[in-house]
C-alpha cells in the first residue's frame, strides 16, 4: 500500500531524521525547489485536499480581508490521501518554497513534522489557532511540544440506521450499552447488511483502529518511539477487535465488502436491504442530495437515523474515529508570516462554519455546532461534536504509514481475519517492516 524502502542518511535542515517511507520518496524525486514571484502582491500557494470549491471560497474571502497584503491561490492535490501525502513530500523533499499552506491529513502531521517539513507557530500564534478546539482534533496538532499544524476541519464516524430496520429487529441503537455484535444480531434478524469499509486502504484502518481502541487497547503501545514502538494488536483487546470483524464479514457484510471505501457503503445502506452503517457525516447531505437530484426515495431519507458508533463489550464506551486536516505551513516558504496571517484567517470559527455548511465536514472548533444554520443543517451535531470531542486517534507516529499498511495487509480481506492469528502476523510484520526486514 505505501513505499517502506528506508535508504539511511537523508536528513532535513530543521529537525533530525526524515521519516521512514518518506525516505524513497525524497531519493527519488529529482524536483528542482520552486519559489514564489518576485515583485508585486505577494501569493501563497495551499495545497489543497479535492472539496466542491470551499477551499476555494475561503482563499477568496481570506484574499479579499488581505487587502493587497497577500492572495491566497489554491492548488488541488490528488484525491485520495496516499497520493496526496506522497506529492508534498517529493517537493518538499526539495526545499520547495511554493509550498505556502497545506491540507494535510491528521496522521500525516507527526511525519511531516519529525522530517521537518512543517514551519512550527510560536505560542503567540498558536493561541487562536487552538482555542476552542475539542480535544480530538486539538490533539492532532503538536509534535514534540510545539504546535506544528492548526486545526482546520475534523471528522468522526457515526452508527447510521434504518429506523424500521431497527424497530423490526426490536433494537435501540441509540441505546448507551448497544454493542456490534447487537447490532450483527439485528441485522441478521432483519436480513439487511451492516455497511463499513473493508477496502485494503486508510478506511479499514479507521474501522480497526476503533475496534481495538473501543475494546480497551491500542494498536502500539508507544508509538511516538519511532521504528522501535511495541505493536499491542496481539492481546486482548487486539483478538476481541478481529472477533467482530470476523463475525461481521461472515454474517452481515455486503459481498462486496473487501473492496468497499466510503460511497460503496453509503449505496449499500441506501439500497433495498440496507440496515446498518458506520461512516462520516459527509453521508447525511449526501442523501438529501440524492433526494434532491431524484436517485433516492424520500422514503428511505426520512427513514434514516443515528447514533454513537456501537461499543465492543457492553460495559466499555466506544471509542470514535478520529480524521480531518490540519493546515500545516511549508517549512521553506518565503511568506512565513504572511502564511500565519492567512492559516488564522481560514481556520477561524466563521471559516469553520462556512465550510462545514458548504462540504459537509465537520467543524474543529466547540462554537461550530452552536451555530444556528448548522444545527438546522445536522440535526445530529451535538452527538458529531461529542464523538469528535471523545475520539481516539490512529497511532501517532513518524512511522504511521508503515504501521497503517501492515496492520491493513494483515487484516485483508475481512473474510479472512482470525482471532487466534491475525493480531498476531499484524504484530510480527509491524516489526518487520519498521526495522528493515520486510518491504511493503
Amino acid at each position: 500500500m505505501r513505499d517502506a524502502a528506508r535508504p539511511g542518511g537523508l536528513r532535513s535542515p530543521n529537525r533530525r531524521r526524515v521519516g521512514p517511507a518518506l525516505l524513497a520518496l525524497a531519493l527519488g524525486a529529482g524536483l528542482v525547489a520552486c519559489g514564489g514571484a518576485e515583485g508585486g502582491t505577494p501569493t501563497l500557494t495551499w495545497y489543497t485536499n479535492p472539496d466542491n470549491g470551499g477551499q476555494r471560497k475561503l482563499a477568496a474571502k481570506c484574499t479579499e480581508r488581505a487587502e493587497g497584503r497577500y492572495r491566497i491561490e489554491v492548488s488541488e492535490l490528488p484525491a485520495d490521501a496516499d497520493s496526496q501525502r506522497e506529492q508534498l513530500v517529493r517537493r518538499l523533499a526539495a526545499n520547495d518554497s511554493s509550498i505556502d499552506l497545506m491540507s494535510l491529513d491528521v496522521v500525516f502531521v507527526p511525519e511531516f513534522a519529525e522530517a521537518g517539513f512543517l514551519r512550527p507557530f510560536t505560542e503567540g500564534e498558536a493561541r487562536p489557532l487552538t482555542e476552542d478546539v475539542l480535544d480530538g482534533p486539538l490533539a492532532t496538532t503538536e509534535w514534540e511540544g510545539e504546535v506544528v499544524a492548526a486545526p482546520f476541519w475534523a471528522n468522526t464516524q457515526l452508527l447510521w440506521y434504518r429506523r424500521s430496520v431497527a424497530e423490526a429487529a426490536g433494537i435501540d441503537p441509540a441505546a448507551e450499552d448497544v454493542t456490534w455484535d447487537d447490532v450483527i444480531d439485528a441485522a441478521v434478524a432483519t436480513g439487511t447488511t451492516v455497511e463499513v469499509t473493508g477496502a485494503r486502504y486508510e478506511g479499514y484502518m479507521v474501522w480497526i483502529n476503533t475496534l481495538v481502541a473501543s475494546a480497551g487497547g491500542e494498536i502500539v503501545e508507544d508509538p511516538d518511539a519511532g521504528r522501535d514502538a511495541r505493536p499491542a494488536l496481539d492481546s486482548p483487546a487486539g483478538r476481541r477487535a478481529a472477533e467482530v470483524i470476523r463475525r461481521l464479514a461472515h454474517e452481515a457484510a455486503n459481498p462486496s465488502l473487501s473492496t468497499a471505501i466510503e460511497e460503496n457503503a453509503r449505496a449499500g445502506f441506501q439500497s433495498d436491504n440496507g440496515g446498518f452503517m458506520v461512516n462520516w457525516p459527509y453521508v447525511y447531505q449526501a442523501a438529501q442530495s440524492a433526494v434532491e437530484e431524484g436517485s433516492l426515495d424520500p422514503e428511505v431519507f426520512d427513514d434514516i437515523a443515528w447514533a454513537r458508533v456501537p461499543r465492543v463489550d457492553p460495559d466499555r464506551e466506544s471509542a470514535p474515529p478520529l480524521g480531518g486536516i490540519d493546515l500545516g505551513i511549508g517549512a521553506f516558504t518565503d511568506h512565513p508570516d504572511l502564511a500565519v496571517e492567512a492559516v488564522t484567517c481560514i481556520t477561524e470559527l466563521e471559516s469553520q462554519i462556512e465550510y462545514m455548511l458548504a462540504e459537509g465536514n465537520s467543524g474543529a472548533r466547540a462554537a461550530v455546532y452552536d451555530d444556528p444554520e448548522v444545527r438546522d443543517a445536522f440535526p445530529m451535531a451535538d452527538l458529531i461534536r461529542e464523538s469528535i470531542d471523545s475520539a481516539a486517534p490512529r497511532p501517532r507516529s513518524s512511522y504511521y504509514p508503515d504501521i497503517s499498511a501492515a496492520t491493513v495487509r494483515e487484516f485483508h480481506p475481512p473474510r479472512s481475519v482470525d482471532p487466534e492469528t491475525t493480531p498476531a502476523d499484524a504484530d510480527r510484520l509491524i516489526v518487520d517492516v519498521l526495522q528493515d526486514r520486510e518491504l511493503l
